[in-house]
């Protein structure tokens, strides 16, 4: 029974209930990226609360992507017991216990309950990722994973592209106090604009957890087509088959150190943007206003995914990689050594490249290896943990240097990322 519904799926991306289940998957892509981005309303938001320096705010990146690190590969060991659907199930219900607990860290309000609901939250978020992923991967034929890849991560940069406008106008609302009006109020006043200004989060949060629960129920009441985790993906090759570790796959152990940096630079440039937008020398924006061209760093994400989804299926993905990676350095190059409309309009710019880096990076990364795809599908999802480590240090660099010249850090991200489009991803099995 098993085997053969695994036979009509990876048979080709024409039957119907292919279709289907591309598009019920599709949703779960477009609620993580959402709730990723929401991120960057928290960064500012919680900065002006708490009082934090750079590089304390931006542990809002190290609670929700460490998680990344600390679950994936037992992710990846839940979808071998469970399988992918029920494993779907369980992250979107972790997600919503995640989401709820940002209800009691408002009240407090405690910025470290607040990490702690970002690691429950980034928990669930793992587990959809690694389970999605190589779900996605293995509905059509593999010559178009990375198309259908592409246009997965084209709705996740949808929910990326509305998260900053919806929760600038619910979050960001009112303008925070200066750091010197906050040390002229008593503590018993300070307690209360803390807890008047946290609990903005409560309403989006409370929706956010409703959402998730009923996308749970709609995921579990749904007939996906099963695929076996651990012997039915993509036929191997004989030297493939003798290979039995992962890091003997070349095109894998660097595209994890791709993704690695990938994610870093892409977080580092979405979470720094508010703040960067509101510098003199750049825009001298509010936090709100700034707010809303966050969405269109995340908006030229999502065009340039529907372009790669199309144009991915004639052109070779690791050109295509080689050459967006070069672009983005570039870019980010040229907002660090400009001021005013053009580092703000460069520096947008980045996400349209950001586009298809990801998805190319992971379907490079997982090419050709068989009944390891889970695993190593759970080996590049770990290596999400960029984000919560290079904001982080790009946060240190602004608090030294200044937030404009701390996107060098992202810019030779990007460096790394053209050689394995270009060099690092054509894969051979290492010899023992």
């Amino acid at each position: 029974m098993v085997q053969a519904a695994v036979t009509k799926t990876s048979a080709g991306s024409d039957h119907p209930s292919n279709h289907r289940a591309m598009a019920m998957v599709t949703t779960l892509f477009f609620v993580w990226g959402f709730l990723t981005a929401l991120n960057d309303i928290l960064v500012p938001h919680l900065k002006s609360i708490f009082e934090l320096n750079y590089a304390r705010v931006m542990l809002i990146n190290s609670a929700f992507f460490g998680a990344y690190f600390v679950f994936a590969i037992p992710s990846a060991l839940v979808i071998e017991k469970i399988g992918y659907k029920k494993t779907m199930v369980v992250g979107l219900l972790i997600m919503a216990l995640g989401a709820i607990l940002f209800v009691p860290a408002a009240n407090v309000p405690s910025f470290e309950l607040f990490l702690a609901a970002l690691i429950v939250l980034a928990t669930g978020v793992t587990a959809l990722q690694v389970a999605a992923n190589p779900y996605v991967t293995v509905l059509g034929p593999a010559r178009t994973a990375s198309s259908r890849l592409n246009l997965t991560q084209a709705f996740n940069s949808l929910g990326t592209t509305i998260a900053p406008y919806v929760g600038g106008m619910l979050i960001l609302s009112a303008a925070p106090l200066s750091s010197s009006e906050l040390h002229r109020l008593s503590s018993p006043a300070l307690l209360a604009y803390r807890q008047h200004e946290a609990s903005s989060v409560k309403l989006p949060y409370i929706g956010i957890t409703v959402c998730l629960v009923a996308l749970a129920l709609a995921i579990a009441m749904f007939k996906l087509p099963k695929i076996e985790a651990t012997r039915e993906f993509r036929p191997m090759g004989e030297a493939d088959t003798a290979a039995k570790d992962l890091w003997k796959h070349r095109q894998l152990v660097f595209g994890t150190l791709g993704i690695f940096l990938y994610v870093g630079a892409e977080v580092a440039i979405g979470s720094f943007l508010i703040n960067y937008f509101t510098q003199p020398e750049i825009g001298n924006l509010s936090v709100k206003t700034a707010a809303s061209l966050v969405s269109l760093y995340w908006f030229g994400a999502m065009v340039g995914r529907f372009i790669g989804a199309a144009g991915l299926q004639k052109l070779p993905t690791r050109a295509v990689l080689g050459t967006v990676a070069v672009v983005a350095c570039l870019l980010v190059t040229t907002s660090i050594l400009s001021t005013g409309w053009l580092a703000m309009a460069t520096i947008i710019a980045v996400g349209l490249f950001n586009s298809v880096m990801f998805p190319s990076i992971f379907a490079l990364g997982v090419e050709d290896l068989g009944p390891l795809t889970a695993k190593g599908s759970g080996m590049l999802v770990q290596a999400i943990v960029g984000g919560a480590i290079i904001p982080v240090a790009e946060g240190a660099l602004a608090d030294h240097i200044g937030i404009h010249h701390a996107f060098i850090l992202p810019a030779l991200c990007y460096v790394y990322i053209a050689f394995y489009g270009f060099k690092g991803s054509v894969h051979k099995v290492q010899n023992a």
